[in-house]
């Protein structure tokens, strides 16, 4: 005879862990210790094992605990899940999101998977600059947005972070006894407000030598050669190249990931969203990462072995 696991004593393993001890998750939960220990002690009964071991004033799980928390994040997962396309089936409004255009890939998968939960909502996007997203949480305009930088704004939290480049055509060559040429966007882009601070803090004499309100726009200035810029190494079109200290410019610091949500936004659909969000930038981050690794790797052997050559 098969045993069904209570969901309830389920999500209260989840949220034990998370804290560090059953007395913290009777307090998130509402129950008093004893009731959480009772639990505790019928789902080790059931799964005959233990799951916890002492670890000082606190508790941590055993193999056998780590693996049934796995087990139970997946199965709260597809429950809340069914829930959401159940219930969100009958939900109707709108959502208005925003994203810069460096993070426009990750929408398609993210916008497909909220219109499958939530048929019947109306979703407005928005692709704009970091800093008039950042503006438009403020005034109300939009629910949601994911922001490069503007981490001090009261609406933000961290999401990640993502390193800053230069970047510029695998044929550009720097200019000896001239300004350096840079290709930018609009003033208020963090980005061109990062490169320009970084030029001046070590005295490199610079030019605007192309200024573009979008990134197709910016790509085509840098794949003829114009200049260079400093950006996310996010989607780069094919003929450009790029480093944190390409052509010997000073090394650029990382910029933190910010998801914005509107005060006055409330709701299952917009906690949907934001985890949906959350989610596709931590993919995109990871990815990032990793391709920035096996970057710096083929740099410095390259380096390695022009260095042997000479």
């Amino acid at each position: 005879m098969r045993i069904n696991l209570d969901l309830d004593t389920l999500r209260t393993l989840c949220v034990a862990h998370d804290l560090g001890s059953l007395a913290q998750a009777a307090e998130r939960l509402g129950r008093t210790p004893s009731a959480i220990s009772l639990q505790m002690k019928r789902l080790q009964e059931e799964l005959g094992a233990p799951l916890f071991r002492k670890r000082g004033r606190g508790l941590a799980l055993t193999e056998a605990g780590e693996v049934a928390l796995s087990y139970a994040r997946r199965i709260l997962s597809l429950n809340d899940e069914l829930m959401d396309t159940m219930q969100g089936a009958k939900m109707a409004g709108h959502i208005r999101i925003g994203c810069p255009q460096d993070f426009a890939a990750i929408l398609p998968p993210v916008l497909s998977h909220f219109s499958s939960l939530y048929p019947l909502m109306q979703i407005e996007l928005r692709i704009e600059g970091n800093a008039a997203l950042a503006d438009a949480i403020e005034k109300t305009e939009i629910d949601l947005a994911v922001v490069i930088g503007h981490e001090d704004r009261a609406a933000a939290s961290v999401v990640g972070k993502l390193d800053v480049v230069w970047i510029a055509s695998s044929t550009f060559v720097r200019p000896r006894d001239q300004p350096l040429p840079l290709a930018v966007l609009g003033p208020q882009c963090v980005f061109r407000k990062c490169a320009i601070q970084h030029l001046e803090a070590t005295d490199i004499p610079y030019r605007i030598a192309a200024n573009s309100p979008s990134l197709d726009g910016l790509w085509a200035a840098l794949l003829g050669g114009l200049g260079i810029t400093a950006r996310t190494g996010l989607n780069l079109p094919d003929g450009l190249v790029s480093a944190g200290s390409l052509y010997g410019l000073p090394l650029l610091e990382g910029m933190p990931v910010t998801l914005h949500r509107n005060v006055r936004s409330d709701g299952v659909a917009v906690d949907r969203m934001r985890t949906l969000l959350v989610d596709a930038l931590g993919l995109a981050l990871a990815s990032r990462a990793k391709a920035s690794r096996v970057t710096d790797i083929s740099t410095r052997r390259r380096k390695s072995i022009n260095s042997a050559q000479q």
